[in-house]
């Protein structure tokens, strides 16, 4: 005789009652599970070091609006990822500083279509909060023994920085050395333009030349601008493309299309990036 058998009848009822509830319990979570989850993606986005603020709050929003979306990004000089670019880097979206290295991609045939200019930017002399070496004006750039840092000239902010200085030599009130005499005091250059702002910021240098979107934010707290004249400063394009063989292409367009929306003119202005309308 089994167990089962040799049990009281009222006990072996409370152990069929038992085992029917565990078969409904487990039933019941079985039911309650998702028949399909949603799929997980990343979209990978390249940008110039200067568009990490505005790019981050869309790349948020952008997540927000696409379930199982995770905008991932790399910021650095547009140099750099545009040789990481040409070397097989996975990437959906590059967006430059400066046409210059968007068109050595275009060359090389590593974009899907032709890239369009969404802002653009604008140059300002920054100097630290406590300003130690008494700048007051861009003419004390040029002064002996202050400590200028700028990109390199292979980045985009410093070709930038460079033309401006040379523009500023043609100013009036401004020597005709001035440019040389500013160079002059470079103490560093740095391979993008946040390392441009973190050493102003940290007054391991006196002065030094970024973008105007660059201080935003927490930055704006820690540096002084100063701006230059209009018939001096340079105007920075900043062109955005797909990379070709995109693995999620349909997210980078879905990017652009935010880019190019009222709200992310919104975001792009916020940070002091002046929006191209009706692009990408």
């Amino acid at each position: 005789m089994s167990p089962l058998e040799a049990s009281p009848p009222r006990a072996r009822r409370s152990r069929l009652a038992v085992a029917v509830a565990s078969l409904v319990v487990a039933s019941l979570i079985g039911c309650a599970r998702p028949a399909t989850a949603a799929p997980v993606r990343t979209l990978t986005v390249f940008a110039a070091a200067s568009l990490a603020e505005p790019f981050t709050e869309l790349g948020h929003m952008l997540d927000a609006e696409q379930p199982g979306l995770k905008t991932r990004f790399s910021f650095a000089g547009s140099q750099q990822l545009a040789a990481q670019i040409d070397q097989g880097s996975a990437a959906d979206l590059f967006a430059s500083a400066d046409d210059r290295w968007m068109s050595y991609l275009a060359g090389r045939g590593r974009l899907a279509g032709d890239a369009r200019t969404f802002a653009h930017n604008r140059l300002v002399v920054i100097v630290p909060r406590s300003n130690p070496a008494r700048i007051g004006r861009l003419e004390d750039l040029s002064r002996r023994g202050v400590k200028l840092v700028l990109g390199a000239a292979s980045v985009p902010v410093g070709a930038y920085s460079r033309e401006a200085l040379r523009r500023l030599s043609r100013q009036a009130g401004f020597p005709p050395d001035y440019g040389a005499r500013v160079l002059a005091n470079l103490v560093s250059e740095e391979e993008n333009v946040k390392s441009v702002l973190a050493k102003v910021e940290l007054a391991e240098a006196d002065a030094g030349m970024v973008y105007r979107s660059d201080v935003c934010g927490q930055a704006a707290r820690h540096v002084r601008v100063f701006e230059l004249p209009d018939s001096a400063n340079v105007i920075a394009h900043c062109p955005i493309a797909v990379v070709r063989g995109a693995p999620d292409e349909p997210d980078a367009r879905a990017f652009l299309a935010l880019l190019g929306s009222p709200a992310g003119y919104a975001i792009l202005e916020r940070c002091h990036l002046i929006p191209v309308t009706g692009a990408p």
